[in-house]
């Protein structure tokens, strides 16, 4: 039986994965807008962090469109929105 060619999340090391951490924690505590790149979502996700759930490993992100719930290892990207 063949496995389906799912493709596979870009490793990162330790340290892009801190920093990452390190920039979602001054956001929420900032109550910053952000916009995050998430691995094999079509679009960005922009919005105010509300919950980083370390039991589930998810962040949760309010947005115009309603709350989303992205996996921590998925983030691929933050920024800060220019507009």
């Amino acid at each position: 039986m063949a496995k389906s060619k799912v493709p596979k999340r870009p490793t990162r090391d330790e340290f892009v994965l801190e920093e990452l951490g390190n920039q979602l924690s001054e956001a929420y505590q900032e109550k910053s807008t952000i916009e995050l790149t998430v691995w094999a979502w079509e679009e960005t996700v922009r919005g105010q962090i509300v919950t980083m759930d370390s039991r589930t490993g998810k962040v949760h992100i309010q947005s115009e469109e309603g709350l989303y719930k992205v996996p921590f290892m998925d983030i691929m990207r933050m920024d800060y929105p220019r507009d």
